[in-house]
C-alpha cells in the first residue's frame, strides 16, 4: 500500500505543476491578448466576448443577482436614514406650526386690545404667470389679469412671501409686471431695524442694490428690508428681502420673493393715500372775506397814563 501511494504521489505531482504551468501560460496569454492595440487583436476580442459571454449568463446570474441585492440593502439604508430625517423635521415643524398658532392668536388678541382696524382697501387679485420675457436687459413677466379684472399700472405684485415688482402697462386681459431686479425698477424702501432710508434700484442682477442710504454704518447684513411707502407708489410694510454684501463690499438686498418658481402672482390694489380737502376739527378755518389776522400778543402799556394816574392818586 505505502508502494502505491508512493507511486501515485509521484505520478499526480508531474501532472499538477503541468497543469498549473498551462493555466498560468493561458492567463499570460489572455492578458498579453487583452492589452495588445490591434484592429486584428481587436476583432478577435469582439468575436470572444460575443460566444464566450452569452453561454455564461448562467454563471453571471448570482453574481447579477448579490449585487442587486446589496443595491437594494444599500437603498433601503438610506430609506430608513430619509425617514428618520424626515421624522425629526416633521416634529420640529409641528412646534414651528404650534409656535406660529400661539403667535397668531397673541398678535390677535393685541389687535383686538388696540382697537386696530386694518385697511380694508388693500385687497389683492392673484393672477397666473403666462410668460416669461426677461432678457439680459429687461426682466418682467407677464399675467393674465388685465383693465378687465380692474388692474392699474403701478401696482405692487407679490409671490405670497416677498414683493416681487410692479404694473408697468395692461391690456384686456393682460398685465406686465416690471421685476425688482430690472434696471428700471427703483423702490423706496425702510430697513429695520436702524430705521435707514434707502433706494432699492434694480442692476439686472439677482440681488439689487441699496442706493442713497444715510448712513451705512448702522446697516448691517440679515437685516430687514420693507417698502417705505415714499411717494405712494407702493403700500408700506410690503417685505422686500435682506441686506447682504456683495464680494465687492457694495450692499445688496437678497429677494425673499422665489423668482426661480414665479407661477402665481398677487396684485395688490393700492389706491394711494387719501387726500385731506378739508381742515380738521381741531383747526379752525380762516375766512378769505377776513384780511386782518387776529393778532394775539399782548397790547402795549402806555407809562405816560400809569404816571398821570399816579401822580392824581398822590395829590
Amino acid at each position: 500500500m505505502a508502494k502505491d501511494s508512493s507511486q501515485r504521489d509521484a505520478y499526480t505531482r508531474p501532472v499538477r505543476r503541468l497543469l498549473i504551468g498551462v493555466i498560468c501560460l493561458c492567463l499570460l496569454a489572455i492578458f498579453l491578448v487583452w492589452r495588445i492595440d490591434s484592429p486584428r487583436v481587436e476583432r478577435f476580442r469582439a468575436q470572444v466576448t460575443d460566444r464566450v459571454v452569452p453561454n455564461m449568463e448562467w454563471a453571471m446570474t448570482p453574481v447579477t443577482g448579490a449585487i442587486k441585492l446589496m443595491r437594494d440593502f444599500q437603498s433601503y439604508q438610506q430609506l430608513a436614514e430619509q425617514n428618520r430625517e424626515l421624522r425629526s423635521e416633521l416634529r420640529q415643524m409641528q412646534a414651528w406650526k404650534e409656535a406660529a398658532l400661539q403667535l397668531e392668536q397673541e398678535n390677535a388678541r393685541l389687535l383686538d386690545l388696540n382697537n386696530v382696524r386694518l385697511d380694508p382697501r388693500l385687497t389683492y387679485i392673484t393672477g397666473v404667470v403666462l410668460a416669461d420675457s426677461g432678457s439680459p436687459f429687461r426682466q418682467s413677466v407677464l399675467l393674465n389679469v388685465g383693465a378687465r379684472d380692474g388692474v392699474r399700472d403701478g401696482w405692487a405684485a407679490m409671490d405670497g412671501i416677498g414683493l416681487v415688482g410692479r404694473i408697468s402697462g395692461t391690456g384686456k386681459t393682460t398685465a406686465r409686471v416690471i421685476l425688482l431686479t430690472d434696471a428700471a425698477s427703483s423702490v423706496p424702501a425702510l430697513i429695520q431695524p436702524s430705521g435707514q432710508n434707502a433706494l432699492v434700484a434694480g442692476d439686472n442682477n439677482a440681488a439689487p442694490l441699496i442706493d442713497f442710504l444715510e448712513n451705512p454704518d448702522l446697516v448691517r447684513p440679515g437685516d430687514r428690508v420693507i417698502s417705505s411707502g415714499d411717494g405712494g407708489v407702493f403700500p408700506a410694510g410690503l417685505l422686500i428681502g435682506q441686506v447682504a454684501a456683495d464680494p465687492s463690499g457694495r450692499l445688496r438686498v437678497r429677494l425673499s420673493a422665489d423668482y426661480e418658481r414665479l407661477e402665481f402672482l398677487r396684485v395688490l390694489r393700492h389706491h394711494g393715500s387719501i387726500p385731506l380737502h378739508e381742515p380738521g376739527s381741531l383747526v379752525v378755518p380762516i375766512d378769505p372775506e377776513d384780511e386782518r389776522t387776529p393778532d394775539l400778543r399782548p397790547e402795549p402799556v402806555d407809562e405816560t397814563a400809569d404816571a398821570a394816574v399816579g401822580g392824581d392818586s398822590d395829590g
